[in-house]
């Protein structure tokens, strides 16, 4: 398997980033902290700077070359330099499993416009043909509909519900267990 790093969608450029974007990732965050904020566990002391930025990129680089992870930045094919959002498929496990999660975030500036569905039908398309998996599993929280919806569009189906999932905020949260299958592995 020959491993890309680099995507093109419509309107959409899918990069694997490294710590040399560090600035780029630290601005997206930076203007999306009060909405990400809802649905993100807290962030340790210093994650709003650009050296923990580049440290968490290297890290991922890291895992993207061991194959356990890929992490794609969503940039605007009209503003190649704007990171908007990420989707990322990690905990890759081959074997008889053939499975990994998926985690996505877009800018506050971007949502409704259909872009993480246009950036996430491409990652699925790597995932199911060019990473040959079986299984993709997405766990969102009930009261985030939009997400709810991005994933019912891509065909994704309600498997139940993980309780109390993940800490977020201090809170234990329910989320759905989302799931979809490639059936051509």
């Amino acid at each position: 398997m020959t491993i890309e790093t680099n995507y093109h969608t419509d309107r959409l450029r899918l990069r694997v980033l490294d710590g040399a974007d560090a600035k780029r990732v630290y601005d997206y965050y930076d203007r999306n902290r009060d909405f990400l904020e809802e649905w993100d566990p807290h962030r340790p002391a210093g994650f709003y700077t650009v050296s923990y930025q580049q440290q968490v990129l290297e890290k991922e680089d890291k895992a993207f070359r061991e194959g356990s992870m890929i992490k794609l930045w969503i940039e605007p094919r009209h503003d190649p330099s704007k990171v908007i959002g990420f989707i990322v498929f990690n905990n890759i496990i081959r074997g008889c499993f053939l499975s990994c999660h998926l985690g996505y975030k877009l800018d506050k500036d971007y949502i409704n416009k259909g872009y993480i569905t246009e950036a996430l039908r491409k990652g699925i398309d790597i995932i199911f043909n060019d990473y040959q998996l079986h299984r993709i599993e997405a766990n969102i929280m009930p009261k985030n509909v939009r997400s709810l919806r991005v994933a019912e569009k891509l065909g994704f189906y309600h498997e139940g519900i993980a309780k109390k999932y993940l800490k977020i905020h201090g809170i234990w949260e329910d989320h759905i267990h989302m799931v979809l299958l490639n059936d051509n592995v």
